[in-house]
């Protein structure tokens, strides 16, 4: 009953990262519920770029722990990193992006293809006239993680699923971070509604509203204070919530109840799509 179980934490760094910071609120609450339990939790944070998260990987693949909770961030990086620590034969738990096809790992968070399908079907609703879709890819330096493509992807199923939708059609916009600076009116002639396949919608619609440009429906992702600020103003409609604190929670849990209890646990649990409007957005009360 005294043993120590380590579960290592390995996720981007939270400080100006809203929403990573909400997967650590998740975690920590975890973490403070099991502790009688002998859980103890080592971090391993990485600035969000490829050469911090290679450095770290050395650090985690150094570490004895009995478990790993990992975000999968840069793609090809997370496939090697996860294919070297198999041979470790310890249990490892994904947020946040699900890159395992096998049962090799388990997973907590979204269907990323679902959440797009589903974006999809919200700008769908009630149109019945010409309708062109702008897909707004506003990234880091570097982006490759495999959510951001799925959610594209599924996007994109809906329509094809959806044939008698022959009003549609789209054009694609890609910005990185440093160089949105760089939007401008000509972007958004003609375009009815925008999708952000990511936390970025407030910029999207900081820049509408700067420029007194209304009409347009905007669907994104998270609850980032910025976009809240803009989904408050009407000037976002639709922000699909991905609930990272519950994912954090849900991660050091599932570890917890395979390790220490000894328990068969769901290897993959997707958290409802929740889509968030001005009417239904109630802040969490502290």
């Amino acid at each position: 009953m005294n043993k120590k179980f380590h579960f290592a934490v390995f996720l981007p760094k939270s400080e100006k990262l809203e929403y990573w910071k909400s997967q650590v609120d998740g975690i920590e609450k975890a973490a403070q519920e099991f502790s009688k339990f002998g859980i103890v939790l080592d971090y391993f944070f990485y600035d969000y770029d490829l050469a911090s998260f290679k450095d770290t990987v050395k650090k985690v693949m150094d570490f004895a722990c009995d478990g790993l909770l990992f975000a999968p961030i840069f793609y090809e990086d997370s496939v090697h990193f996860l294919n070297d620590y198999k041979k470790k034969n310890i249990p490892v738990v994904m947020i946040d992006s699900n890159i395992s096809n096998e049962d090799d790992h388990a997973y907590v968070g979204q269907d990323a293809f679902q959440s797009g399908y589903l974006a999809g079907r919200l700008i769908s609703f009630a149109v019945k006239n010409e309708r062109h879709v702008l897909i707004f890819k506003i990234t880091r330096e570097i982006e490759s993680t495999s959510v951001y493509l799925q959610r594209i992807d599924g996007f994109y199923s809906f329509f094809k699923d959806n044939e008698e939708l022959t009003n549609f059609k789209f054009s694609e916009v890609t910005l990185k971070d440093s160089g949105i600076e760089q939007l401008s009116l000509e972007m958004f002639s003609g375009i009815s509604s925008v999708f952000v396949p990511n936390s970025r919608a407030y910029i999207v619609a900081r820049f509408l509203e700067q420029n007194h440009i209304k009409g347009v429906r905007i669907i994104g992702y998270d609850l980032l204070k910025e976009n809240i600020e803009y989904l408050n103003k009407g000037v976002i409609d639709f922000l699909i919530n991905q609930r990272p604190e519950d994912q954090g929670y849900m991660g050091i849990s599932y570890l917890y109840k395979k390790l220490v209890l000894k328990e068969e646990a769901e290897r993959t649990h997707y958290i409802p799509l929740e889509i968030i409007l001005k009417e239904n957005y109630f802040p969490a009360k502290k």
